[in-house]
């Protein structure tokens, strides 16, 4: 678009709106309607239930498109009816503004200018949560939320809890969310990640009021408490389907396998022997029976040793559905030298799942933890040799040219 086009034309261009869901703030919400309609008119504000004169402050902008039920069900639920009655009268994005007078309609064209570059995106509102007037409270649950989306999606997000954002409505409408309240902001963020739409941040201003100014429907134990169960949820997901998924199509994928290899392998940054330990490792951690766990302890161990963590995750996930037969045969198998005349027998069938471990479980644990370490050390053994032979290689090939 030109450089000559208002940011209240780029919204009409785009088929932008804001969506502002709103429960009891009444002595906020007139001033953040207001403050909006300097950049656009397309304006969608949904009463979540208010008790207060919410429906009266509404009636004074009689070009605002409402949405109104009479009893609280959640800001999650709020947004999804908004995404839906957006996309029915034919918006393609929705930027999404909390009705409590913390953000300002002066960083819309952030949004705007940014979706234009990468359409079809997540754009998320940062805030600076550094500032001496940001609650201890929301900067503690905002670094605890970043960290876990960060594991759960490997991707770094500096403000995953703000509630300023542009979403794709599209993409969004066509998922199916089992949230409704605080914490469907963090579902939306971990699911549109692993459908492949990308999130990317702009910065923007927060006003926190006052403490004895502060209006909060956040309840902090019991939707601490929903956010931690949703975030326990998504990791088992994360770890037993989507990173194993993941891995799967980069195998299958030349260029990606190539990408990874050049980034990783091949680094000449890292050592032979480094990359090495981190294969090794990854196989070893991939293999111990701590199944749901294997992952997250590979990541964190990683970062603590200094290792190669792309290559300790992708050793790691040795431990992808089709190869667990394989890991509960081969660990059984094992386990049986450790157990002498008390060893059970299995021959390899279809019969092997993880329900077999519970028959003899001391043989399996046995069994798994001494096969990871011989299969670590043979994966480390054979990286290193490849390694070697891949750099005299390259090294008489780059003499001869």
């Amino acid at each position: 678009m030109a450089g000559s086009v208002s940011p209240r034309e780029k919204v009409d261009v785009l088929r932008a709106c804001v969506i502002i869901p709103t429960y009891n703030n009444a002595a906020t919400l007139a001033g953040v309607i207001e403050d909006v309609t300097g950049y656009s008119d397309h304006i969608i504000v949904v009463n979540d239930g208010s008790t207060d004169n919410t429906a009266e402050i509404i009636q004074r902008f009689p070009f605002v498109q409402f949405i109104s039920y009479s009893k609280n069900a959640g800001k999650g639920w709020a947004l999804r009816q908004a995404f839906k009655y957006a996309a029915d009268r034919g918006y393609h994005y929705g930027i999404t503004i909390d009705s409590d007078g913390q953000h300002f309609a002066k960083d819309l064209p952030s949004f705007i200018n940014e979706i234009e570059v990468l359409p079809n995106s997540i754009i998320i509102g940062a805030r600076n949560m550094g500032q001496a007037s940001v609650p201890g409270g929301s900067s503690f649950g905002n670094r605890f939320s970043n960290f876990w989306f960060k594991v759960e999606t490997g991707i770094n997000c500096p403000d995953t809890q703000s509630g300023y954002r542009l979403y794709p409505l599209l993409p969004v409408n066509k998922m199916h969310f089992i949230t409704r309240k605080y914490e469907f902001e963090i579902e939306v963020l971990v699911r549109a990640v692993w459908k492949g739409i990308k999130v990317e941040s702009v910065p923007v201003t927060v006003y926190y009021a006052p403490k004895n100014e502060r209006v909060s429907h956040f309840r902090p134990f019991k939707d601490f408490f929903r956010i931690s169960i949703l975030n326990t949820v998504l990791v088992f997901i994360s770890f037993l389907y989507i990173r194993p998924r993941n891995f799967l199509r980069i195998l299958f994928n030349k260029e990606k396998l190539k990408k990874l290899l050049d980034d990783h392998l091949f680094n000449p940054h890292h050592s032979s022997e480094l990359k090495s330990v981190s294969v090794a490792f990854g196989v070893f951690m991939g293999i111990i029976p701590i199944w749901g766990f294997q992952l997250l302890a590979a990541i964190f161990l990683s970062v603590l040793f200094r290792l190669n963590k792309p290559l300790v995750i992708v050793a790691a996930n040795i431990s992808i559905p089709p190869m667990i037969p394989f890991i509960i045969y081969g660990s059984y198998k094992v386990g049986s030298l450790w157990m002498g005349a008390n060893a059970m027998q299995i021959s390899f069938s279809r019969s092997i799942t993880l329900e077999s471990i519970k028959n003899n479980l001391v043989q399996y644990i046995y069994g798994s933890i001494t096969l990871a370490i011989i299969a670590g050390i043979i994966f480390g053994i054979l990286t290193f040799i490849f390694l070697k032979l891949t750099g005299k290689k390259t090294a008489i090939t780059a003499k001869t040219e």
